[in-house]
């Protein structure tokens, strides 16, 4: 994996329940990362669901290992929310696959 490839910033979060002001449990996504990676495939696909038709869009991104990376953590990349759906180690441990899907014309805060 050349360093040239990875020209998208992407933003691992990790989500965690806290009190609010009031001790109310709220659910809150926090950033742990931000990495350079490469757009290895990108595809979308329309399926039918309760509410009707949805396009959902599979992004591959492959970056650099930067510890643990879980499916529990979801991805940020241009003003998106990606789910994590598998975490593949690749490139003799050295580079990390993360395939994740996202729905598209949401609120933009899939995952939440």
């Amino acid at each position: 994996m050349t360093a040239g490839k990875r020209r998208h910033l992407i933003i691992v979060e990790v989500g965690a329940n806290s009190l609010n002001d009031v001790g109310t449990p709220v659910f809150t996504w926090s950033e742990t990362v931000r990495l350079r990676a490469e757009i290895v495939q990108e595809d979308t696909a329309e399926f039918i669901r309760t509410g009707g038709a949805v396009d959902e869009t599979a992004v591959v991104f492959r970056t650099i290992w930067a510890g643990e990376i879980t499916t529990a953590h979801r991805v940020r990349h241009a003003g998106r929310i990606f789910n994590i759906k598998a975490v593949v180690p690749s490139y003799r441990q050295s580079g990390v696959e993360l395939r994740c899907t996202a729905l598209n014309g949401g609120s933009g805060d899939a995952g939440s």
